[in-house]
């Protein structure tokens, strides 16, 4: 598997101290039992948007993406497509109105998305096909989100951390205001989640996600 040099980090990554090996065993149980189920129970739902999508626009239903995993592992992100398919082409011609600080790329009224889209990031659907990514290992329900490639080459040393534990659907970031937050702070409170985390913890932050997962105003 192709995995990005992150060498920058190493020495960040040797001073954590890591979990007992039974918080590994239940968090990767929980998220086959969680992914597997949820895949299950949502079925109608992912039938019935990837129908819409394929409806409004053409192209793909699902978007696939190279992002950054643990340890720099390189791996193909799932979402609902919720842009035009040059949706890349067009992102040069608006890094003007970027409003976010740091790395990333968000703006409000993204002309981009398509109506589907707004409705299905509004409501967090087009992160579901992300479960498959969990049942495979790639992702956990719990984690820091994935990162492109070229944005974490931007990072600074001490956010390398962040890559020490598989990335997630749902992490301190999609809590506490998702894009009302800046860069530097998202990457802080990534931290955070890193040096305390437990299946305690873990269980919490997804107790939390159901209360902001549908009409999230913090959401594009």
């Amino acid at each position: 598997m192709q995995q990005l040099e992150i060498n920058k980090g190493e020495a960040i990554f040797r001073d954590r101290e890591e979990p007992r090996v039974e918080y590994y065993f239940f968090k990767r149980t929980m998220d086959i039992l969680c992914s597997l189920t949820g895949l299950i129970i949502l079925t109608p739902i992912l039938l019935i948007v990837g129908l819409l999508i394929k409806l409004e626009s053409k192209g793909p239903i699902i978007f696939a993406q190279e992002r950054i995993g643990k340890n720099g592992e390189v791996f193909k992100m799932y979402k609902f497509r919720s842009m035009v398919i040059n949706a890349e082409e067009l992102k040069e011609k608006l890094h003007c109105k970027n409003e976010m600080s740091g790395p990333m790329f968000k703006i409000k009224d993204d002309p981009r998305v398509t109506r589907v889209g707004r409705f299905i990031r509004k409501t967090s659907i087009d992160e579901l096909p992300q479960l498959f990514n969990v049942l495979k290992g790639e992702m956990s329900l719990v984690g820091p989100r994935p990162s492109l490639p070229k944005e974490v080459e931007k990072f600074d040393n001490w956010m390398m951390t962040r890559l020490k534990v598989k990335p997630g659907l749902t992490c301190y970031w999609q809590v506490s205001g998702r894009n009302d937050i800046d860069f530097e702070d998202w990457m802080k409170l990534d931290l955070r989640y890193v040096e305390n985390r437990c299946i305690l913890v873990d269980i919490k932050l997804i107790f939390k996600t159901f209360f902001v997962l549908f009409g999230d105003k913090h959401a594009r």
